[in-house]
C-alpha cells in the first residue's frame, strides 16, 4: 500500500485522503491557513478547475492564468504559492494522494506530465462533463462516511476524462514514442539525484541513444540532458524555498553534484540568479 501523505485533518472522508473546495464549501479558515504559510511543498496532487471567471496560480515561481474552461493541476513535490485573494470564478479545488490513486483500477498517464503542460483547455462538453463528476464528488463528500467506494468511482471518471483531454492535442504522437518518453521521465524521477547517464536511461529502456535523444527531444524540446539538467535546477528552486537554511554546498550535494561551484555555475546559467541572489530574493 502506498503511504498516506494526505494532511489528516484536511481530509472530508473518514476512509479516503481527499478534499473538495467550492466558493461556498470545504473553505479552511484564516486561522487554519497560517499554519500551511504564503507557499507550500505539496505532499499531494491538486486540481483547480473553472466554469466561468478566472483565477490565478504560482507553481514553481510561474504564475498560471486560469480561465473558462481550463483545468490546472500541480504535482506533489511542487512548490504553490497560497493565493493572496480570492477567485472571480467558479471553480472546483480538489486534493488526494496516492493513497486514492492506488485504489483505482488504472494508471493516469497524464499525472506524470510527459508534455509538460499544468493547464488543459477544454471543449464545451468536456468541461461541463468535468463540471457534472466535481459537482457529484462535492455532493459525496459533504458527508464524511460517504462509502469511499462511491468517491474512487467518480474520482476514476474525472481522472479518465482530465487523462483523454490531456493527450487530445498531441495524438499525432506514436503512441511507441510517448511510451519512451513516459519511461524516461519516470526514470529520470526515481533517480534524479544519482544523475544518471544517458547511455544507462537508454540500455534500461531497451533503446538506442540516438533514438532516445530523438524521442525526449520531440516530446519536451529538451535533450535528453538538458531535460534533466533542467529537472536539477527546478528541484534545487523547490529545495530552496522549501527549507531556506541549507547551504549552496549542502543544496549541491543532496542533488548529487561533486563540486558545489559547478552547481552554483549551472543554476545562474539556467534561472539567471545565483543561488545565493535566489536566496535574497525569498527573504524579502
Amino acid at each position: 500500500m502506498r503511504r498516506n501523505t494526505f494532511p489528516e485533518n484536511l481530509s472530508q472522508n473518514k476512509g479516503l485522503p481527499i478534499r473538495i473546495v467550492t466558493p461556498e464549501f470545504g473553505r479552511i479558515s484564516p486561522e487554519s491557513a497560517v499554519q500551511y504559510g504564503s507557499a507550500e511543498r505539496l505532499p499531494y496532487y491538486f486540481f483547480l478547475f473553472v466554469l466561468h471567471g478566472n483565477s490565478r496560480e504560482v507553481i514553481d515561481g510561474e504564475t498560471i492564468e486560469v480561465g473558462e474552461n481550463e483545468l490546472f493541476f500541480a504535482l506533489p513535490h511542487q512548490i504553490r504559492q497560497l493565493a493572496s485573494g480570492g477567485h472571480d470564478a467558479d471553480y472546483y479545488k480538489l486534493g488526494f494522494d496516492d493513497e486514492c490513486l492506488s485504489r483505482l483500477p488504472k494508471n493516469f498517464p497524464f499525472l506524470l506530465n510527459p508534455l509538460n503542460r499544468q493547464k488543459i483547455g477544454l471543449s464545451p462538453d468536456v468541461a461541463l462533463r468535468i463540471w457534472n463528476t466535481f459537482k457529484i464528488l462535492n455532493e459525496l463528500l459533504r458527508t464524511a462516511d460517504t462509502d469511499p467506494e462511491l468517491i474512487l468511482a467518480y474520482l476514476n471518471s474525472l481522472l479518465t476524462e482530465i487523462n483523454t483531454a490531456y493527450f487530445a492535442l498531441h495524438k499525432k504522437h506514436a503512441r511507441g514514442s510517448l511510451d519512451t518518453f513516459l519511461g524516461f521521465k519516470l526514470f529520470v524521477e526515481d533517480h534524479l539525484t544519482d544523475q544518471p547517464a544517458i547511455t544507462e536511461i537508454a540500455e534500461k529502456l531497451a533503446v538506442s541513444t540516438d533514438c532516445l535523444y530523438r524521442v525526449v527531444k520531440q516530446q519536451s524540446g529538451f535533450s535528453p540532458k538538458e531535460f534533466i539538467t533542467d529537472r536539477l535546477i527546478t528541484e534545487a528552486r523547490r529545495r530552496i524555498y522549501y527549507n531556506q537554511n541549507t547551504s549552496v554546498k549542502e543544496l549541491a550535494f543532496e542533488l548529487g553534484f561533486n563540486d558545489p561551484g559547478y552547481f552554483s555555475r549551472l543554476f545562474k546559467k539556467v534561472t539567471g540568479k545565483t543561488v545565493v541572489g535566489f536566496y535574497q530574493d525569498l527573504s524579502l
